[in-house]
């Protein structure tokens, strides 16, 4: 005779209950997937901020070192920011679309 273990479920909750352990893996694969395609789009926004900054810093630095004008340099610098900074989002936006749609082709139906 084998006893039962009570159930640690709160009430307000309903109890998961997988017919299969395929079926529990499919969930937790797509949890997983779409937890890293978030942390993915981050990194690669976080890598544009940094180039954004970087390039617009060598910029000034470059302007500063050679004796330009400082408003001359400082415009210069934010163009470059800004030009760098709409190009990486148009490439991410690009890549983020691209992924999508070879992901639909794939699974050969829409969404």
């Amino acid at each position: 005779m084998t006893m039962r273990q009570k159930s640690h479920v709160h009430p307000g909750q309903l109890p998961l209950q997988f017919d299969s352990q395929a079926e529990l893996e499919r969930l937790i694969e797509r949890r997983v997937a779409q937890r890293f395609e978030a942390e993915a789009f981050r990194w690669r926004l976080r890598i544009v901020m940094i180039e954004t900054l970087l390039l617009a810093s060598l910029v000034l630095m470059a302007g500063l070192a050679l004796g330009q004008p400082i408003h001359t340099v400082v415009r210069a610098a934010v163009l470059v920011g800004a030009s760098c900074f709409a190009a990486g989002m148009l490439l991410l936006g690009l890549s983020f679309s691209g992924t999508r749609l070879f992901a639909r082709l794939r699974r050969g139906r829409p969404q």
